[in-house]
């Protein structure tokens, strides 16, 4: 964190607490998988479904997860239940993560 702004050790320490807790919640492979979907844009389950090959009972099941932890937000419209990230700091790490391991740039 070389251009970072000095902060406190304890308020560094309650930002590691948070960030190993949000880490915690995206450390399920289809759950980072539905998150890098959403980054995107807003999704349905069905959409979700039909871009990770996962089925919809699981699907559903990892979404309410992430609506537990915070991480997405639903919004009925009509039948379907639009998904899109609910924390703008989940984006940012997923880029990170997605130019790592993915083959984006920077990458060996």
């Amino acid at each position: 964190m070389r251009d970072a702004p000095a902060i406190s050790i304890d308020d560094m320490t309650a930002a590691a607490e948070e960030a190993s807790a949000m880490l915690r919640q995206m450390a399920n492979p289809s759950r980072l998988l539905l998150l890098c979907h959403l980054v995107d844009g807003d999704c349905t389950v069905g959409g979700l479904m039909a871009r990770t090959g996962l089925g919809q009972a699981y699907v559903s099941q990892q979404l309410a997860r992430l609506r537990a932890d915070g991480l997405v937000v639903g919004e009925r419209s009509g039948r379907e239940v639009r998904y899109r990230l609910a924390d703008g700091r989940v984006a940012p790490v997923l880029d990170a993560l997605y130019r790592a391991f993915c083959g984006g740039p920077g990458t060996a």
